[in-house]
């Protein structure tokens, strides 16, 4: 495998408050290879968004990236004036934000949109960068696309929207996109066709992507690999296919536990106690240890890190090789 398209290390975010400072993302590491996907999963509050952002360098005050680092294709990022960040952001990382609709301005049309996308990253002329504007439309599936380029974001649904914005994003072939959510407002039969034109794109393209959802059900049907995050950290990850059968971590057991199941089980779904604590109140510890069903002493002064399981890392004392394991059940 060669090197990867994105690299994060030890990532820290945190916001400035009048009480106080508050660590959003705490140690975060992954990375994602060319034409994978990575889904990020987890409840709301887990940090999911928060990464997403810090890695297209949208943390805007009292927020800041306050360590750690982030590559593309090997070179840092994260510490660049903003003015090259806005030139890689648009080029070489493309955004699908979750609501197409703000990601569209209603005064404009798709393909003054797309044009204005094209000739700011690229060289082509006008003619050229309406031409590749129709070809991108006809390619994330809009019918008609000569005709449908000079319609304007409210004459179209909100599916054939977000494949606006998908068109948007690959407009100067980036290396990267981060696709925050880019399924929640849609209906199941779109959210299908959604899913599968990111996979193909990824695959056609050679792009690697960030998928961020709450949605096991997306996760299993488009990422290659799966990082389930809890309160700011990564609690486990690895290919989606062994995340979801065979959860390690307690909170991704719990996760998958409440999936239904397909095969008509009478079996109640499983529940997690609590909630995401506020970043206020992160517990000491293990972060998960009020929820956890299987908490011993040392979960709750202790801060596990990650114990690689095969080519399956998950941060639990559960998995350390301390011998600690007969105290869970103390």
């Amino acid at each position: 495998m060669g090197q990867p398209v994105l690299s994060v290390r030890d990532l820290r975010v945190e916001f400035v408050t009048r009480r106080g400072i508050l660590k959003a993302i705490d140690g975060v590491s992954f990375h994602i290879d060319r034409g994978e996907v990575l889904g990020v999963v987890g409840e709301s509050g887990a940090g999911k968004s928060v990464t997403g952002s810090a890695v297209i360098g949208l943390i805007d005050p009292p927020g800041r990236i306050a360590g750690g680092e982030i590559l593309l294709n090997g070179k840092r990022i994260d510490n660049l004036p903003p003015e090259e960040m806005r030139r890689i952001r648009g080029k070489r990382i493309g955004m699908i934000f979750q609501d197409p609709l703000t990601s569209l301005n209603p005064l404009y049309t798709v393909g003054e949109q797309l044009v204005e996308t094209i000739r700011t990253h690229t060289s082509l002329s006008a003619s050229g960068a309406r031409k590749r504007a129709i070809d991108l439309l006809a390619e994330v599936g809009i019918p008609a696309p000569e005709r449908r380029i000079d319609s304007y974001p409210h004459e179209f649904s909100g599916g054939m929207r977000q494949r606006v914005v998908i068109a948007l994003a690959l407009c100067a072939e980036p290396e990267l996109i981060i696709a925050d959510e880019p399924t929640t407002a849609l209906d199941v039969s779109v959210q299908a066709q959604i899913i599968f034109l990111l996979k193909k794109l990824g695959r056609e393209h050679g792009t690697a992507i960030m998928l961020v959802t709450h949605d096991m059900g997306v996760i299993a049907e488009t990422a290659d690999r799966v990082a389930v995050m809890y309160a700011g950290r990564v609690a486990e990850i690895g290919p989606v296919r062994e995340v979801v059968q065979q959860p390690l971590h307690p909170y991704a057991q719990g996760l998958m536990g409440a999936i239904p199941s397909l095969h008509g089980d009478a079996q109640r779904l499983a529940q997690i106690p609590g909630s995401m604590p506020r970043l206020s109140a992160i517990p000491p510890g293990c972060s998960f240890n009020p929820r956890c069903p299987f908490a011993f002493d040392r979960c709750r002064t202790e801060r596990p890190e990650a114990v690689s399981r095969g080519k399956h890392p998950v941060a639990c004392h559960l998995y350390d090789p301390v011998p600690a394991a007969a105290e869970a059940h103390a």
